[in-house]
């Protein structure tokens, strides 16, 4: 037998192997990936019914910045629908329609990923004080064996796109649900312009050098004597001293008496016998 009819007979019977084992295979493949978010299911449902908010959470807007997205029919609920294109072969083109809305709880999509057709859902349900999304992939390869083997790829082509999705959706509700606080430091300034800071007591200054304008009387300083008071001698006891706007009671200086000048010694006389 000649090689190239050897060639083509096991080819031949490779397919019919591979085609055997595709009608093993199941006729639907589910892909799924879940995420907790810390909101409640309310919120967490206003970024999924809305299709205006697809740039929000989509995965493919993370991996094509240029993404080109179109919208029609409502902004929400049932028969919203945005469809997006990219220059990448690895995006491509891809639509998503809402076919059916359940408040806070459901949103079911008809969905196309490069002509790979199938239906999606977003379910929702409370998880501690946050919410869990299980983000779906539905596909239906009927009895093509060619359909089959794409549907074993799947899992591994939309699950990553299905993770990387909910991960963005987690990272942009975080983001709008976090309190901003003012900044560290910064004091709203008093009406009219004056200044909230507390005024530090300056050095004393030196004895007849004046104040400058506008700065702050110095702890402790003398206040200088009014005009026309009388100081007070040097000299004078503590608390002798009167107010600045009191003239200072002379003080008595004290008088030394001279003493009495010395009498010359009296001479005796010699009593005459």
């Amino acid at each position: 037998m000649r090689p190239i009819m050897r060639l083509i007979l096991g080819l031949c019977a490779l397919a019919v192997i591979l085609a055997g084992v595709a009608l093993a295979l199941p006729g639907h493949v589910t892909v799924a990936r879940s995420m907790v978010i810390n909101a409640p299911e309310s919120i967490v449902f206003s970024y999924l019914n809305n299709v205006h908010r697809f740039g929000d959470w989509s995965p493919w807007a993370l991996r094509d910045p240029e993404l080109t997205v179109s919208y029609s029919g409502p902004d929400q609920g049932k028969g919203a629908k945005v469809e997006w294109t990219s220059s990448k072969a690895s995006v491509g083109t891809g639509s998503m329609e809402i076919t059916n809305a359940d408040p806070n709880k459901t949103i079911e999509l008809a969905v196309n990923f490069n002509g790979v057709e199938g239906t999606s859902n977003f379910d929702i349900s409370p998880s501690g004080s946050g919410s869990k999304v299980i983000w779906s992939f539905g596909y239906d390869s009927g009895s093509s064996p060619v359909k089959r083997w794409k549907a074993l790829a799947l899992d591994g082509f939309v699950g990553a796109e299905y993770r990387a999705g909910l991960d963005k959706l987690k990272a942009k509700v975080d983001e709008d649900r976090r309190p901003t606080a003012p900044a560290a430091g910064l004091v709203p300034p008093a009406p009219g312009g004056a200044s909230t800071q507390t005024e530090q007591p300056s050095a004393a200054l030196p004895p007849g050098v004046a104040t400058p304008p506008g700065a702050p009387a110095a702890t402790g300083a003398a206040t200088p004597p009014t005009t026309g008071a009388t100081t007070p001698a040097s000299g004078a006891p503590a608390g002798a001293q009167a107010s600045g706007t009191q003239a200072a009671q002379p003080t008595a200086e004290a008088v030394t008496p001279t003493p009495p000048p010395a009498q010359p010694p009296k001479k005796k006389k010699r009593r005459q016998q």
